[in-house]
């Protein structure tokens, strides 16, 4: 990244050095201590309830409102908590030494025993800062609330926090004992700290299995939601515990619940952990990976999961053999602990669906679907989506008030067919007229598909499998031959960004041009020859279809008023469309604008600015942003749906639903930049050459030294020859030949610092006391790498 500074005492020369250290995005318009939220605890409440729930993140205080993602909610803040200073933790260790010479008396050691405790606790949660202050608030759920899962945000002085996850659910609900605020420490983990586990025993080391004795685990009355969290050892040990390192893992506990069943009962244990909270960026695996297991009263294991298909979050299921007493146990598969490990642990005869059939229908119609599961009152039910374009929605299975999980039905306006069996091999292929949408089935282990249909030479050809993004476990593999066997393409697993809660996507995807006229087959398998009932699939072929759809993030945007902000819009194209996209704001409010609204042919991502309006909004505003284009002579809109670019395990990198795009217009900090670009608004660029820029801004008199910066700019581009005047500045951006190539689009990200001057008269401060002061973020400028003229 290259860096400009120059004294802005007139036309002078520029002095380029180059950054030590990258300067965060959110430099500029977007406040760089915007709130945090980390988590959420407990996870949810039940309907017609008031819970208490401690968010725990950072910039969290003074916060003003609550804003759930839906209706039949309400909240207020009860409490507010944030570790001591470095200052207040010299005083009372001063204080405590003070109290040394009289610690004879009980209330001197009790004193002492207090400062102690409030220190420790205070350097625990400064060791990792992101997660060190806790807001409580009471959340009342009112008794007609959907069941399901939520989001809520905080909004503080600082802004708008991002969304944390909450769920409403419909059985009773009880909090691990000694999590529950105000409770007795009474443990429900054997041998009190670490459950079987030897004194010295390493972490992820596995531990010797123990009889559960009656004592140690909490008693629980099912049907029941379990809210506990599998916290670090060390917090449970009181006073004095030494401060952990930043990142650092410590073993965690082991939580365990009894409870009495009767013979017969279908027991259901299923786990919201990674649902909760989808990704951590300094953890691996990046999250939370929960294992159940249940056991008798002799301390048997009679079942165990630690995972439900493909998803990280096990589902058990199991039937009661006898009468008696059982415990079910829930850890970490690493033996880890952090306080962001929040769970919920629902047990009892529940209902859960585990497969449907078909997968998908028709838009705007009425589909009967084969429902399979667990405590099912009925094997079939009607999708009724005569309402309903084509998307996704969620079907649900109701047993007397309780209602199942969720799984997803597609929605489509091609026509809809069943496979049909057998249709193993070459002579028995199922034939095909295009365009069309099988539903179809994996039968069994080893078992395939194979379909035929006519083409002619240069036909465009898509054959896409849907499963894994329905919930299908099936591990697809997709191959297209020629009548003589021929392979032309093979496809197992196909990225689809829009789908960001899955980590191991196995759909696939065939576009391929057909080299001649004749049949042509496509066999459709599982990549790890598995099968089942539940193994079901969508294949669509087709003609291509091009399309897309778009992200934003982040999905808060806190700015201050009258400045710019970058944000990200990502591009999903589907089916080979790479033009151009058009971005604009929907209704928004007055003053507001884009800089760079256009995603460029053949990219997939493009960083942009959102130019606030001068005054201050009144609270959080919903933004809606669409793309426009221009697909086979047709004008097609997409809405933008909002998301969180979040990081799992150090490395990569997941678009997570939020519930909406919102923005909060702070009225102080930020930018006293008004953001104008002067002249032709895209720069073009010679290859190995340069081009002029003059930005219009106020006087920068209050400013010893300006610098700008590219934030994240394209390899090959660089900003040069800063001069500043007290009207504007000027710059040179240089495209390096041989990285920058000819028809190279997008935006560049100019963020502005400054150094202040000394007040007149004022002592002047050395250079340790001086220090670069973000100024703000200039609109977007356009670029293109253009041939030298």
């Amino acid at each position: 990244m290259t860096t400009c500074r120059v004294r802005p005492s007139g036309w002078c020369a520029a002095l380029c050095v180059v950054a030590l250290l990258p300067v965060s995005p959110l430099v500029g318009g977007q406040q760089l201590n915007s709130p945090h939220t980390g988590f959420a605890y407990p996870g949810g409440g039940r309907q017609g309830t008031t819970v208490q729930v401690r968010v725990g993140g950072r910039f969290l205080e003074g916060v003003s409102e609550i804003v759930f993602s839906t209706s039949g909610l309400r909240a207020e803040v009860v409490g507010y908590d944030k570790p001591l200073t470095q200052r207040e933790i010299t005083d009372l260790r001063n204080k405590a030494q003070e109290l040394q010479k009289t610690a004879s008396t009980p209330a001197a050691r009790k004193d002492i025993a207090d400062i102690r405790e409030r220190i420790g606790d205070s350097l625990r949660r400064n060791a990792n800062p992101v997660l060190s202050e806790f807001v409580t608030l009471a959340i009342t759920i009112d008794p007609g609330a959907a069941p399901g899962p939520r989001q809520l945000r905080l909004a503080t002085p600082l802004g708008l926090s991002n969304p944390v996850a909450f769920s409403v659910g419909q059985l009773p609900e009880v909090i691990e004992q000694d999590e529950a605020p105000g409770s007795e420490p009474i443990p429900n983990r054997a041998g009190g700290r670490t459950p079987n586990r030897a004194p010295n025993q390493a972490l992820g080391e596995a531990p010797a299995a123990l009889p559960i004795p009656s004592d140690t685990a909490q008693a629980v009355t099912l049907p029941v939601i379990i809210n506990g969290r599998i916290v670090p050892a060390d917090t449970r040990r009181g006073p004095g515990a030494a401060p952990r390192q930043p990142n650092q893992y410590l073993p965690g506990d082991v939580d365990r619940y009894g409870f009495s069943a009767r013979k017969g009962q279908e027991l259901v244990v299923a786990v919201s952990a990674r649902e909760l909270i989808p990704y951590l960026a300094d953890a691996v695996p990046g999250w939370f990976q929960a294992t159940v297991a249940l056991f008798d009263a002799a301390g048997r294991e009679v079942a165990y999961d630690d995972d439900y298909r493909f998803q990280p979050d096990p589902v058990l299921h199991y039937r009661i053999p006898a009468d008696g007493e059982y415990a079910v146990e829930i850890k970490d598969a690493l033996y880890r602990g952090r306080e962001d490990f929040v769970y919920r642990l629902a047990v009892g005869e529940l209902p859960f669906v585990t497969s449907i059939f078909p997968l998908g229908g028709p838009a705007r119609a009425r589909t009967t679907v084969q429902v399979t599961g667990w405590n099912l009152p009925t094997s079939a039910l009607t999708v009724d989506a005569t309402s309903a374009g084509p998307g996704t929605v969620p079907v649900t299975v109701r047993r007397g008030e309780l209602v199942s999980n969720r799984v997803l039905f597609a929605l489509d306006s091609l026509r809809d067919m069943l496979e049909r069996e057998p249709n193993n091999l070459q002579k028995e292929a199922q034939k095909l007229t295009l365009p069309v949408i099988v539903n179809g089935r994996i039968q069994a282990a080893g078992d395939v598909d194979l379909f035929a249909l006519a083409g002619r030479a240069g036909d465009q050809f898509v054959a896409e499998v849907v499963a894994r993004r329905l919930g299908s476990p099936l591990d697809s593999v997709i191959e297209l031959t020629d009548a003589a066997g021929t392979r032309l393409a093979l496809s197992d697993d196909l990225t689809d960004k829009g789908s960001g809660l899955i980590t191991h996507q196995a759909d696939s995807r065939i576009m391929i041009a057909l080299p001649s006229n004749g049949t042509y087959y496509l066999r459709v398998g599982d990549l790890q020859r598995k099968g089942g009932a539940e193994y079901g699939y969508r294949l669509r072929v087709s003609a291509p279809q091009p399309d897309f759809e778009l992200r934003i993030t982040p999905s808060e945007i806190n700015a201050s008023a009258g400045t710019s902000v970058p944000v990200a819009v990502h591009a999903l194209r589907k089916d080979g469309f790479s033009g151009d996209i058009t971005l604009a704001l929907k209704d928004a409010p007055e003053g507001f604008a884009l800089s760079g609204g256009v995603v460029p042919s053949g990219q997939d991502q493009i960083r942009l600015t959102l130019n606030v309006a001068p005054v201050r909004v009144g609270g959080p505003v919903s933004l809606n942003l669409e793309g426009r284009a221009t697909i086979q002579g047709k004008k097609v809109v997409r809405r933008a749906a909002a998301a969180e670019d979040m990081m799992q395990a150090f490395a990569y990198r997941h678009l997570v639903p939020a519930d909406s795009l919102r923005l909060t217009v702070l009225a102080r900090g930020g930018a006293r930049l008004p953001p104008r670009i002067v002249g032709e608004q895209t720069a073009k660029i010679p290859a190995g050459g340069t081009t002029r820029v003059r930005v219009a801004m106020p006087a920068v008199r209050a400013f010893e030294k300006i610098e700008l910066e590219l934030s994240e700019p394209p390899e090959g581009i660089e900003l040069r020859d800063l001069v500043v005047t007290p009207g504007g500045a000027e710059f040179t951006l240089h495209a390096d030949g041989s990285k920058a190539n000819i028809g190279l689009r997008g935006n560049l990200i100019v963020t502005v610092s400054g150094e202040r001057v000394p007040p007149p008269g004022g002592k002047q401060p050395g250079p340790a006391a001086r220090r670069r002061l973000p100024l703000g973020t200039l609109p977007a400028i356009p670029f293109e790498v253009i041939t030298p003229q």
